[in-house]
């Protein structure tokens, strides 16, 4: 084994890992910007638009630990190219869905491909550059993460507005092919010489339980958080989930001596612990100010796809070119470089909520997306060097699948508690402002339009580009006027209300990202310890 590392470059592998990353990342932000367009041809609901998104992080955050295992048995890199190949043949079917239900399916398979790929980064990386070097690792991570971001929805919203919203998962087919031929050209086949085994018993009590909480997080508005089926209701759903997930830890809990699903030895460290919580909170935050953001965007302001990606673009720019500054600084200040990122970010995304109108200029949340990408370009770097700083080699497969099945956590379940959030207050806010707004039709019409909205949310509540939130029946014979009248007055109704429902939900995700910052003060600064130095060493000496 020892030639065979010889004859790979730690940078070039770090490179064909950080494609097989951009694509994934990209992935997502395009589909972010997409989802108006995918609402419009599909005729999907903002539920199922929900699903579209939780059933890619779904997947994602259950098998992650899994793959982590798997990486360890089979190898990383091998593990990494049949993500590329899985993720890869299921965008190919997202863009040939043809209707909300196969392409949730499809989605679910991305993440399926993205949660096999996703942890073998690490123990390549731990393995390959020790601690010392780990911070300059972590910042090319950011800043092509950023890059991610930045080109996602402007990207995307090119592919979309000119060659339709398909494109964008057919644009991963010639990436995904290139990254798989430079992964087995580039990348080495480590292997940590130790046998595993699988938890089966904890991926599927996991998996239940989180199937329970997020079905019904997403679902709840459309029941009006009642029965389901067969008296079933809503929050007893929910209630399982969190039982299935209680009864998960305790097997976790009882089978630390025979390799457990979730490891609890690598939440020992103090820092790695600290960080997991900041990682579940920036997952639940990212999801909980941008889904409201990329809708309002496209529904209320009427911006293009592409339109509404060069007015998101300033946030991750200013991450990416300021990443690069606060890498250096990390080395040393990691932990207060990271509680004045939180805080940055926080109080950009305040701003934006605060100055949300239906009649407000796109350039007008300016300082508050250069604010927040000011914060994120101090949050990545510092908080996986922290996570990282006294991580073992040995622990680096498992502990890489749990911190980044953590954060996924977090934005399922931020997509799922947003979603809920958005949508209940949108019914409600819908309801109110048709009662008000009625009074500017004509007295046959007033009770049918108060009656659509108020059934708005049993229908799926409809969020495309340039819908009312519902779709109203006029009864035959009614004056084109009166017509007109009607549609102008529903699109009022609708842009004011989701204003009204956008800003508590935006105001959730503020609050989250503040607690993640008090709780980052607990953190240790301390320099990376000899110690790890030494037991880096000896991992590269066995895997050679």
């Amino acid at each position: 084994m020892s030639q065979t590392r010889r004859s790979y470059s730690p940078w070039l592998a770090l490179a064909v890992l950080a494609l097989g990353l951009f694509m994934t990342l990209l992935d997502l932000t395009i589909v972010n910007v997409a989802i108006p367009s995918i609402v419009d041809d599909l005729r999907a609901s903002l539920d199922q638009v929900l699903w579209v998104l939780n059933g890619y992080s779904l997947m994602y955050a259950v098998l992650l630990i899994t793959s982590g295992r798997l990486g360890d048995i089979f190898g990383p890199r091998n593990m990494f190219g049949a993500g590329i190949v899985v993720f890869t043949i299921a965008s190919a079917f997202s863009g040939l869905a043809h209707d909300p239900t196969q392409l949730i399916l499809a989605r679910g398979a991305q993440g399926l491909g993205a949660a096999i790929l996703a942890p073998q980064g690490l123990p390549i990386m731990t393995t390959l550059f020790p601690p010392e070097r780990r911070g300059g690792v972590f910042a090319i991570y950011g800043a092509l993460s950023g890059l991610a971001v930045l080109l996602g929805p402007v990207l995307g919203g090119f592919i979309v507005t000119h060659f339709g919203w398909r494109w964008i998962f057919y644009v991963n087919l010639p990436v995904g092919l290139i990254t798989l031929v430079l992964a087995f050209l580039f990348v080495p086949d480590l292997r940590p010489g130790r046998r595993h085994r699988l938890d089966w018993v904890g991926v599927v009590l996991a998996t239940v339980g989180l199937f329970g909480i997020v079905f019904g997080l997403i679902e709840g508005q459309r029941y009006e958080w009642g029965t389901v089926w067969s008296g079933i209701t809503i929050p007893e759903i929910i209630a399982a989930g969190v039982l299935v997930l209680a009864v998960f830890l305790l097997v976790q809990w009882r089978r630390q001596d025979r390799e457990p699903l979730l490891p609890f030895a690598v939440f020992k460290d103090r820092n790695y612990r600290f960080m997991a919580l900041v990682l579940l909170a920036m997952g639940f935050a990212i999801v909980g100010v941008f889904l409201p953001l990329t809708l309002y965007y496209q529904s209320v302001l009427g911006l293009s796809a592409f339109d509404a990606g060069l007015a998101i673009a300033p946030q991750p720019l200013a991450m990416m070119l300021l990443s690069g500054v606060a890498a250096p600084l990390a080395a040393r200040y990691a932990k207060y470089i990271l509680i004045v990122g939180l805080t940055l970010f926080a109080v950009g995304m305040a701003y934006i909520a605060w100055t949300a109108q239906v009649t407000s200029n796109r350039w007008l949340f300016l300082p508050g997306l250069v604010i927040a990408g000011a914060g994120m370009a101090g949050i990545w770097t510092p908080v996986y060097s922290l996570a990282t700083r006294d991580l073992q080699p040995r622990f680096a497969g498992v502990a890489s699948g749990v911190i980044s099945t953590v954060q996924e956590l977090g934005a399922v379940l931020g997509s799922a508690a947003i979603g809920a959030l958005l949508q209940n207050q949108l019914a409600n806010d819908l309801h109110n402002r048709a009662v008000s707004y009625s009074s500017q039709l004509p007295a046959q019409a007033r009770a049918p339009f108060v009656d659509g909205f108020s059934q708005a949310a049993k229908a799926g509540l409809q969020v495309g580009r340039g819908q009312s939130g519902t779709s109203l029946s006029v009864p035959q014979g009614t004056p084109a006027q009166v017509v007109q009248q009607i549609q102008q007055v529903a699109h009022a109704v609708f842009t004011q209300a989701f204003v009204d429902a956008m800003r508590p939900t935006m105001a959730l995700a503020v609050v989250v990202i503040l607690v993640a910052a008090v709780g980052a003060l607990w953190a240790r600064n301390n320099p990376p310890r000899i110690q790890a130095t030494a037991d880096a060493h000896q991992e590269r000496a066995s895997v050679a």
